[in-house]
């Protein structure tokens, strides 16, 4: 009597690469976070008028040369940008670098992603995809180097805003709507909270969220 040959213990599946994710045609919406193919759901208008909001907020006063107290400047500002940071395949709402960091507005090399890891991320969180934004997203951003992270929640009305420190990132603030903040690293020129999420100061807010005292 034979004994029966060893069976060979499951192979571990194969993580995906950068390749892998590139290869995934673009309006699939993938990402590449820690070693898992995520994909986004398609933006929709609340999540597309908040990354407004944040690009027309920030970008007037800082999407320049440096200037002066109400312009001050010094920053790239983007959006939607593919790029491999970390080891993530990622493609933030919201993006920026520090001019006196990057002469120039860093260009994506052949591979058509960008490398240089910014300065400052916003991600504007959907219900489907926050738990990615808030964790292995928050900690690769943390691993990249990324100085400054925000949150911006349309659906309910707040910004979190997120300090680099050696041991992880800090809330350095949270604020919802009707509040009035000065949010690092764009802390030059007070923010209406509401604004990011296109209320306009003179409407009441939206159904449901309380007027400010």
């Amino acid at each position: 009597m034979h004994a029966a040959p060893p069976v060979a213990p499951p192979r571990a599946p194969r993580r995906p690469t950068i390749e892998d994710w590139l290869a995934i045609p673009e309006e699939k919406r993938a990402e590449l976070i820690d070693g898992r193919i995520v994909y986004q759901g398609m933006p929709g208008p609340v999540h597309g008028r908040t990354q407004a909001g944040v690009i027309a907020l920030v970008r007037g006063a800082y999407d320049r040369r440096p200037g002066g107290a109400e312009r001050p400047g010094g920053w790239w500002v983007s959006m939607e940008v593919d790029m491999e940071i970390a080891g993530l395949g990622c493609r933030p709402d919201v993006l920026g670098w520090r001019r006196d960091k990057h002469a120039t507005l860093p260009e994506p090399d052949r591979r058509g992603i960008v490398t240089a890891a910014p300065d400052w991320i916003c991600e504007v969180l959907s219900p489907t995809t926050a738990h990615v934004d808030m964790g292995d997203k928050r900690l690769g951003y943390h691993r990249a180097g990324v100085a400054h992270y925000w949150l911006a929640d349309p659906h309910n009305g707040t910004l979190t805003v997120l300090r680099w420190t050696p041991e992880g990132y800090l809330i350095a603030l949270v604020a919802g709507r009707g509040d009035k903040v000065r949010a690092a690293p764009f802390d030059a020129v007070e923010i209406d909270v509401g604004g990011l999420f296109g209320d306009d100061a003179d409407e009441p807010p939206p159904s449901g969220e309380p007027t400010a005292p």
